[in-house]
């Protein structure tokens, strides 16, 4: 039967994408446009505050303290959130998301009327923890409210919306629109619009069916919630999710809290791939590439002014190609994308390093390295970019999946952080040759998915876990 997408189903979707996948991106991209007026404002604060002066070093490691306290949020939001989505549920953990991005969101906006430093790193801070959580418990509740032929469709919702949401902070906080002294605070705090627009309807969405299920043992409450997704005709539709689900409640050696899940050694195979694939993704260079970018277009003749807009168009790319996402999900193998995907991008990094070395003795390889990012971005976008942040519901079963997604999550944070930190010392000691790593991390990546990630493409988690169940030893039919 013809998977139906009713229109409660559309809403959720479009909705939670829109409140909670894009203020994660955004928060994500707002910073670094008007990265020196904030760092001013810093500077001149501590001044009147403390009657302190800040030396350049103590200036960057508080500048370096408000950028990577987001990620350590984010890390610790990635962590709690198998536990809230587990004791709370599913909709629960993501209505606590929208009241943290709505405190940080205050805080970002007093904080300059107070001329609080703390203010600012604090809101930082929070909408970390809110952004750590979307990204463990959003794909997760996408994927459990859709069918399974729709798992990869909504799957990769909140990739796009992540990644959406950069392009906009990064127009946010334009100089022609937000990024100028008097008016940054209004960019932090401009993606609190879009949470209380797409929360209003929050009180009709409904809470995973397979949550309800399976971890609350409540079959009518279930039953209900799946009549409203499906329409309360589909009853063959119906009857047969809930049968999967009283098959997979009543598989009493399913593990779901941490310590189970580390202890079950037929989990740790798609555990390390989750990881893997999350942490990888971060360490395939995304964000050293958008950081790097502005000084690529401005060695390639452009003036400071056009490279960033150049770099604004490198996002939009990025964008665009990532909307390609829910139906390139919905038809091609996972297996195919992602090792097409790391390939392409471990050749065009080891092509960007090389040139990148010789940019200033051949006057043609600055339009080279522009080749080379935008290449780049179009194929991160058709596997590293939208397959990691699902690909914990396709390789787990209900129970164990929190925890998965979790820990998956902790990784990509965990790697955004150690990138944030570590690039620009590597970049000034190793120079072009600081993005090698990069490449053989694609390369590693394809050589995972070429022998152990199985095809989950339309394929039931209860069938897809056994193929990797033996660890390292598991061989792929």
């Amino acid at each position: 039967q013809r998977a139906p997408w009713g229109k409660l189903l559309l809403l959720v979707a479009f909705a939670t994408t829109l409140g909670a996948a894009v203020p994660t991106g955004y928060c994500i991209g707002v910073i670094n446009a008007p990265a020196a007026i904030i760092q001013a404002w810093c500077n001149q604060t501590v001044i009147e505050q403390y009657h302190t002066y800040l030396s350049d070093g103590a200036l960057d490691l508080l500048w370096s303290s408000v950028v990577s306290i987001f990620l350590v949020g984010g890390a610790i939001g990635s962590l709690g959130g198998a536990g809230l989505a587990n004791k709370f549920g599913r909709k629960s953990c993501l209505f606590i998301c929208a009241v943290l991005f709505t405190i940080g969101s205050l805080l970002f906006y007093f904080c300059r009327a107070a001329k609080s430093v703390e203010m600012l790193l604090l809101g930082r801070f929070i909408v970390g923890l809110a952004s750590g959580l979307v990204t463990a418990s959003l794909p997760m509740y996408l994927s459990e409210i859709g069918l399974p032929a729709q798992r990869g469709t909504l799957g990769v919702f909140c990739a796009v919306g992540v990644t959406g949401g950069v392009v906009v902070g990064q127009v946010f906080s334009l100089a022609n629109i937000f990024g100028t002294e008097e008016l940054w605070h209004y960019a932090l705090t401009a993606h609190m619009f879009l949470i209380v627009i797409c929360y209003l309807p929050f009180y009709i969405f409904p809470e995973s069916p397979k949550y309800l299920y399976i971890m609350k043992g409540n079959t009518n409450e279930a039953k209900r919630e799946l009549q409203r997704l499906r329409g309360i005709n589909a009853h063959q539709l119906i009857e047969q999710e809930l049968a999967e689900m009283a098959a997979e409640a009543g598989d009493t050696t399913q593990a779901s809290s941490f310590c189970d899940v580390l202890r079950d050694k037929r989990l740790l195979m798609p555990l390390f791939i989750v990881c893997c694939f999350q942490g990888g993704q971060q360490l395939s260079g995304i964000n050293a590439i958008f950081y790097y970018s502005v000084s690529i277009f401005t060695k390639a003749g452009f003036s400071k002014t056009n490279a960033e807009w150049c770099n604004l168009g490198a996002g939009v790319l990025n964008l665009m190609v990532s909307l390609l996402g829910p139906l390139l999900m919905a038809t091609c193998r996972r297996r195919k994308l992602m090792m097409l995907s790391s390939s392409f991008c471990a050749l065009f990094l080891f092509l960007f390093a090389f040139v990148l070395y010789y940019i200033e003795t051949i006057h043609w390889f600055a339009y080279a390295c522009i080749i080379c990012i935008m290449g780049y971005i179009f194929f991160y976008q058709f596997g590293l970019g939208p397959i990691p942040y699902f690909i914990g519901s396709e390789l787990f079963e209900v129970a164990p999946r929190s925890v998965a997604m979790s820990m998956g999550s902790l990784s990509s944070w965990a790697c955004n952080f150690i990138i944030g930190m570590t690039f620009p010392s590597l970049q000034r000691a190793w120079g072009a040759f600081v993005f090698l790593p990069f490449s053989i991390t694609c390369v590693l990546l394809f050589v995972l998915t070429k022998f152990y990630l199985p095809e989950t493409l339309r394929r039931d988690p209860s069938a897809v876990a056994p193929l990797i169940a033996k660890g390292f030893r598991s061989k792929l039919k």
